[in-house]
């Protein structure tokens, strides 16, 4: 039993308490060096679609840089994924700086043997917040799957750290990952092609900047040929906040779309070359910010009816 727990990884694992309250949100609670052992439990994660607002509001990045902390934040920036290299890292480090967080340090490793070095997997050691940049996803994957590095970002997170994943850095969270494919409202055979992702968020195959460049078609078809499978397609400057209760809150400009089929029927397995493909009782919600949605139960979170009352106070039925 004990063997089993050590090598569960993901929300659920070794859930002991709920992390400390911060400006209204649960914020990471990391054991500091000399500290007394207290519970903790696994942190949050946040997956974004991309192109998050960066000038303006900076909703996400606000609640990103509050959950890890606030002022009293550690926070690293992964640019793996990205090709602009440590430009990417500098430019969310110049960021979280405006946002209050002053310790954040950048990572890129580009090689394997990079990702394995001992030095790079202890710059996350005390780590309260993980950022993944944009990008390739397949890059991120292939480099650091597997390494020290990939470790040490799910050690900290088991010890309640945020993790958060920007377009590409969202689509490596889960453990089966969308590595590259077509567009389009229409589900085909062979539309897109799965890799194995980090394995932050199981049990989910995310897409990004969802809207924007028509993905519909493509988590269908990964859905009818991976129906244990739940799909989030997340808008660009749009997010879903994963508590460790796997309750999903949705914040941002845009939607995130649910498509779960569990109960679905399909011709995926017979359908040849990239012909289309038959896809038939899916269950789609359409999630804009402030719903939330419980990735376990598979449902939307009812929120209560709300009546004004005099003086501007509500109260809820």
């Amino acid at each position: 039993m004990e063997l089993w727990r050590r090598l569960r990884v993901g929300h659920g694992a070794g859930i002991l308490a709920r992390p400390p309250l911060e400006s209204g949100y649960p914020v990471a609670n990391i054991q500091r060096p000399g500290a007394q052992s207290t519970p903790v439990t696994d942190g949050h994660v946040i997956i974004i679609g991309g192109a998050e607002d960066k000038v303006r509001d900076r909703v996400i990045l606000s609640r990103f840089a509050t959950l890890a902390g606030g002022r009293d934040a550690t926070v690293v920036v992964i640019s793996t994924a990205s090709s602009l290299g440590e430009l990417a890292g500098e430019r969310y480090k110049q960021v979280l700086g405006e946002l209050g967080v002053t310790k954040v340090r950048a990572i890129h490793a580009i090689t394997r043997a990079q990702a394995n070095d001992e030095t790079v997997a202890l710059a996350l050691r005390g780590a309260t917040g993980i950022f993944m940049t944009g990008g390739n996803q397949l890059r991120l994957s292939s480099t650091i799957g597997g390494t020290r590095l990939a470790d040490a970002v799910l050690e900290q997170f088991r010890k309640g750290a945020v993790v958060a994943g920007t377009s590409a850095g969202a689509s490596a969270m889960s453990s089966h990952m969308i590595a590259f494919g077509a567009s389009g409202a229409t589900p085909k055979h062979r539309m897109a092609q799965i890799a194995a992702g980090l394995g932050v968020l199981p049990g989910v195959i995310i897409d990004q900047h969802f809207q924007q460049r028509n993905r519909l078609g493509r988590l269908l078809s990964l859905i009818a040929q991976n129906p244990s499978l739940l799909g989030l397609g997340v808008d660009e400057d749009t997010a879903g906040v994963v508590g460790p209760d796997h309750i999903m809150e949705v914040i941002g400009r845009g939607s995130i779309t649910v498509v779960d089929g569990a109960r679905s029927e399909t011709d995926a397995w017979e359908v040849k070359g990239h012909r289309p493909l038959m896809i038939s009782g899916v269950v789609l919600h359409s999630l804009p910010a402030g719903y939330r949605f419980d990735l376990q139960k598979r449902e939307r979170i009812v929120a209560p009816t709300l009546h004004a009352l005099p003086g501007g106070e509500a109260a809820s039925s």
